[in-house]
């Protein structure tokens, strides 16, 4: 997804029915994933050229966990790919992955 898109994403509200909650998960607070969002938004926000020597270790620490996210979902899940309104769907497109464009 690019950065608009993501963004953009994020501001709808299914963006945030999906996912674990951060803190015990009581319903209230922001989901691990829309936070991960959220984040990958700054990265590519502060990095628009994608110049590896702008990033900072966060950065590649972040961005090494969402790789493993989607490729670890998108291989148990194929759902995500076949039903856009799937909780999977949801939860890779919080990630930065819109399943229906892989």
């Amino acid at each position: 997804m690019s950065t608009d898109e993501l963004e953009s994403w994020l501001k709808e509200e299914s963006s945030e029915s999906s996912g674990w909650q951060k803190g015990g998960g009581d319903g209230d607070g922001e989901t691990i994933g829309h936070e991960s969002g959220r984040k990958i938004v700054t990265i590519l926000q502060k990095n628009p050229g994608k110049d590896p020597e702008k990033y900072d270790d966060e950065d590649i620490q972040h961005m090494r966990r969402v790789v493993a996210y989607c490729k670890r979902h998108l291989a148990q899940e194929e759902k995500a790919k076949k039903d856009p309104e799937s909780k999977s769907a949801k939860s890779l497109q919080n990630w930065g992955h819109n399943p229906q464009k892989s």
